[in-house]
């Protein structure tokens, strides 16, 4: 599974997870695929894996695996294609006063009290509404990622945070959270869209989405950016237009 840009793949050792509870579907039961997490070459395995279809979760490399379900479908944007929709336009221009800064991807009080506040309001009685201190460097920060935070500010107020991976030719969005009080706004999409501008202006070459599950309330929001390429678990390959 090697290649000419990145380290020989050939010796990667992968786990198969036990089943735990499927986060999209309660009823589901699911299980992934998890790249050796004491490899000392992860980092550098990284890009390639995102290539593959995974992508990172704290420390873990994983990609859903589970039997007789496939709906967890790996997607990216082609940066310097993407068009915005008019909904992404209106976004775009409600929020033309919210400035996006780059900083180190380091908790900081004011990070967590925002995060806490979104998962109490968003996350409320799903395991992750009580995170603190210690879950959020777990879960967000990792110990090697090559990571940023994405800030969204207006006149100096912390409204959104995406934590973004880079790697040498892309981008990948691996969380967001926001104000939820102003949910209204569309702070999610419009952090999307300040990513696509950010690797734009880096000459990178994709933003990779995650996993888009079609007819999910909370992630068939990602149809609606296009041109959008999906994993087929072979090749990337466009996706249709919702």
């Amino acid at each position: 599974m090697g290649n000419d840009n990145h380290p020989a793949a050939d010796d990667l050792r992968l786990f198969h997870t036990g089943e735990h509870p499927c986060g999209y579907f309660p009823e589901r039961i699911a299980r992934d695929l998890v790249l050796d997490p004491h490899d000392p070459r992860l980092a550098a395995f990284y890009p390639t894996a995102l290539g593959w279809g995974f992508r990172r979760s704290g420390d873990l490399v994983y990609r859903p695996h589970c039997e007789g379900c496939r709906a967890c479908v790996a997607v990216r944007i082609p940066a310097s294609s993407f068009t915005p929709d008019r909904s992404q336009r209106r976004c775009a221009a409600a929020n033309a006063e919210v400035e996006a800064r780059i900083v180190a991807a380091e908790q900081t009080e004011e990070h967590l009290a925002l995060y806490q506040r979104y998962l109490g309001a968003r996350h409320r009685d799903g395991g992750m509404d009580g995170h603190g201190a210690v879950e959020f460097e777990q879960f967000l920060v990792g110990s090697w990622s090559q990571g940023r935070f994405l800030e969204l500010r207006e006149h100096g107020r912390l409204l959104a945070v995406a934590v973004t991976d880079l790697t040498p030719d892309a981008l990948s969005a691996v969380y967001a959270f926001y104000d939820p009080d102003l949910a209204h706004r569309s702070l999610g999409t419009l952090a999307i869209l300040r990513q696509i501008e950010w690797a734009r202006r880096e000459s990178r070459r994709h933003l990779y989405l995650g996993y888009w599950i079609k007819d999910h309330a909370k992630m068939d929001y990602k149809r609606r950016f296009q041109p959008l390429e999906m994993f087929d678990g072979r090749r990337w390959v466009l996706a249709r237009k919702p």
